[in-house]
């Protein structure tokens, strides 16, 4: 066949979903437009992605499993495109998602960046960059965990949304991240997010010194049956703590931490003056 491209399915995790999907796509005897014509997508599309041009997505997963009939079996395009995500996330990071979404309530504490829950697109981009520049990650990878930040963000959309408490170290607002416009912009969605009446913002100032319970981040989860949990991250991987002294520990340094740190009123008033002195 003329201008075939030959597949790799050792190259990497979108190489070998691409080589599964021209492998299934044959057997049927279809070309990649009799695919498309059984999709919403075109057969460029099909192309891009059985050659590892284009990533793949959950929506176009699912509809490739519609059309081999694999949909709900673990054998599913869509299975392999959840575990393709997990791969370019921190370890043990999509286990703590899993139980974000089911969170009924939700508390933080960072230092240095804002959390993700609380970042403009504009923000996330820009660390997404960098990591990109410094070679930690692909431009792909970098992409891939953007959409997965604002997929989890929808937590926060919900109807009746987790309770949401937020203690963000001074460094969050001072350390300039991308920019002025970016920043700006990022100290205007905490400003908004801090008005709604399930999502509660607190401020550690640098004033606290040795007074601060803790140097780092830290977010601790309460599910609906009032089991709780902590997840906390070092250098090359997340960890989901349930040890009952241990979460008792986290738990009331959170605690501290929030009774340590300015009051929502007062640290509203720091982020909007902040959010003035940034051109």
């Amino acid at each position: 066949m003329v201008n075939r491209k030959e597949l790799d399915p050792d190259g990497g995790a979108e190489a070998a979903y691409g080589a599964r999907l021209r492998r299934l796509r044959e057997e049927r005897g279809w070309k990649q437009e009799d695919l498309a014509s059984r999709t919403s997508y075109s057969g460029k599309h099909v192309s891009a992605v059985e050659t590892a041009r284009r990533s793949p997505t959950r929506k176009l997963s699912g509809e490739f499993d519609a059309a081999f009939g694999l949909t709900g079996t673990a054998q599913s395009f869509e299975r392999e495109w959840q575990r393709m995500r997990d791969g370019v996330l921190l370890e043990g990071f999509p286990e703590y998602v899993h139980y974000e979404r089911q969170a009924v309530e939700i508390r933080m504490f960072d230092i240095g960046i804002v959390p993700g829950l609380l970042q403009t697109v504009e923000y996330a981009e820009v660390l997404a960059a960098f990591n990109v520049e410094r070679g930690s990650v692909t431009a792909d990878q970098a992409a891939q965990r953007v959409d997965i930040l604002l997929e989890r963000q929808q937590v926060l959309e919900r109807r009746r949304p987790p309770m949401h408490f937020v203690v963000l170290d001074e460094s969050c607002l001072r350390q300039m991240v991308g920019g002025p416009e970016v920043m700006a912009a990022q100290l205007d969605h905490i400003v908004e997010l801090a008005a709604r009446p399930f999502t509660f913002v607190q401020v550690a100032p640098f004033s606290l010194g040795e007074r601060r319970p803790s140097h780092m981040p830290l977010t601790l989860l309460t599910l609906a049956d009032r089991t709780m949990l902590a997840y906390t991250e070092a250098q090359a991987r997340g960890h989901l703590e349930r040890d009952g002294a241990k979460l008792s520990y986290l738990n009331a340094t959170y605690h501290r931490l929030a009774a340590e740190a300015l009051s929502p009123a007062d640290s509203l008033a720091m982020i909007k003056a902040l959010r003035l002195s940034v051109v």
